[in-house]
Formats: structure tokens, sequence, C-alpha cells
């Protein structure tokens, strides 16, 4: 269901791992189903520090307005434009073009402790509501 090589957190965000100390973090298919048609995207700029799992950003949908927390500390390198300029990229590929921000690592090891995927289907399979495939 989740992709074996991202890690995630309880929040929902996923991060991927990318070649030297980078990831690009994102939503998780869950989180985007919960919050359903996402309207808005309020992203860190480059160059902000993000702390893990402070707030970074905002996402806005027909039924709410949720926070955005950093699965990781580290430097925003960059923001998915295409999905600022269509957030509804979120909620049709939350793991490939709805990517929301690649971030340069402060602390690898905060990675590691993140869930693998097999944990968060078990937490997320806790929470009762499924998203549809």
């Amino acid at each position: 269901m989740n992709p074996k090589e991202y890690k995630y957190t309880k929040e929902h965000e996923w991060v991927r791992p990318e070649s030297g100390n980078r990831c690009k973090v994102g939503i998780t298919s869950y989180a985007q189903h919960q919050l359903g048609d996402i309207v808005f995207l309020e992203l860190p700029a480059p160059e902000t520090q993000v702390k893990q799992f402070e707030k970074m950003g905002e996402i806005e949908s027909v039924k709410a307005v949720s926070d955005l927390f950093s699965p990781v500390t580290g430097k925003v390198l960059e923001t998915n434009g295409a999905a600022i300029d269509k957030p509804e990229l979120v909620n049709e590929d939350p793991y490939g073009k709805g990517w929301l921000a690649r971030i340069e690592l402060g602390r690898i090891s905060e990675v590691d402790s993140l869930m693998n995927s097999d944990e968060y289907d078990r937490l997320v399979a806790g929470l009762g509501e499924q998203p549809s495939e």
C-alpha cells in the first residue's frame, strides 16, 4: 500500500531518502484521503530551517485547514511548484508528483527513527477508516 523505501510519521507525513543527505517529503495517501480535495498549499520557502515534528506549513482542503509538520530537521532546498499551482496533484499522486518539499537533512539519524511502511500500515489499520485505492 505505502512505498516500502519511504519512512512515515504518526502525523501522516512521509520521507523518501535521496542521494547524500537529502530527502523529499509529502503527505501519505491516508492523509490526503482524510483531507478530501486539497485546494491550497502553504509551504516553507527555500532556505527555511525546519525542525522535526514542528509546523512547516498548512494544507487547505474542502473539509479543513490542517497543519503540515516536518518529518525531519533540516533546510528546505525547494518546494514543489507544480503542487502549489495544482494542489490536486497531492490527491492524485501523493507519493510521486504530489511531493511537497525537498530538504537537506540536519540529522540523518532522524530518518531511521521514523516508522517503516509495515509499522505505518499497522498504525493506519488501527485508525479504522481505510482509503479506497
